[in-house]
């Protein structure tokens, strides 16, 4: 789940001497060895939600970690590349920059474009709420918005005080909408969970997915509470945590079968 962004900073910085002791896979793609094989083998898949089903389902059972990502206002950003452990921001991005790239190389700038607003490795150029992970997202033409149905305008200002005051204005789906509607998602949509907090946009994102004998729509994940990456039902998922609005985006080359606006 994700965290105020005052103390994930604090624990990011607090955190990030000791990542580089461990000897975290830092700022290159092939310190990445699971992600290079599995970057080969999606390519055996035509269409890019094929590719982020079979990337991400792989990754199934690796650890969640929280403040995987190093820098900081007056610390240096430095380009993190795992595939040991996420959070749930970064499972998404990983996933999707493998769908999109041939090779490592090209992974790499798909996941600098994805992660930074222009894709220049500095915080001050991270995408720190994922309601501007979205909206990069959308601008860059890597994903397009899902629209099921109609839609709740959802304005919010977040304070935090290293990026200061902001207004964010999302598009959501109530969360009737999105179960009623589930056989109209693609595997690999991404889903962000709005919080109900005034300061907080999202609290979490991750992926759709279907359980292979009933179709049942799933949530691909990294999971605070599990400890790992899982998949779990939709419908337990939303109503355990007082889901009451969405946001979904696809891929941009995957093919339509609802409306994106």
């Amino acid at each position: 789940m994700k965290q105020s962004p005052s103390r994930r900073s604090l624990l990011r910085l607090m955190a990030g001497i000791p990542l580089l002791a461990a000897g975290a896979s830092v700022a290159a793609a092939d310190q990445a060895p699971l992600i290079g094989r599995l970057i080969q083998e999606a390519r055996a898949h035509d269409q890019i939600a094929q590719r982020i089903d079979f990337i991400s389902r792989a990754l199934r059972g690796v650890h969640y970690q929280a403040n995987t990502l190093i820098g900081g206002p007056g610390h240096p950003e430095q380009f993190v590349v795992r595939d040991d452990a996420f959070d749930c921001v970064t499972f998404c991005e990983v996933v999707l920059a493998a769908a999109i790239a041939h090779d490592l190389e090209a992974f790499d700038a798909s996941l600098r474009r994805i992660r930074y607003e222009h894709g220049e490795v500095r915080w001050d150029e991270r995408n720190h709420y994922f309601s501007a992970w979205s909206q990069r997202s959308l601008e860059n033409q890597i994903c397009r918005r899902v629209a099921l149905g109609r839609s709740v305008t959802i304005d919010k200002t977040v304070n935090w005080p290293p990026l200061g005051r902001r207004h964010i204005s999302m598009a959501a789906i109530p969360r009737a909408t999105l179960l009623a509607n589930g056989h109209l998602l693609a595997s690999g949509d991404v889903i962000g969970f709005v919080s109900g907090r005034s300061n907080l946009d999202f609290f979490h994102t991750g992926l759709v997915a279907f359980e292979a004998t009933t179709g049942a729509l799933l949530l691909r994940h990294a999971s605070r509470s599990r400890g790992r990456i899982v998949d779990e039902r939709m419908d337990r998922f939303v109503a355990a945590n007082g889901v009451k609005y969405v946001t979904l985006l696809r891929a941009a080359d995957s093919a339509p079968n609802v409306d994106l606006a």
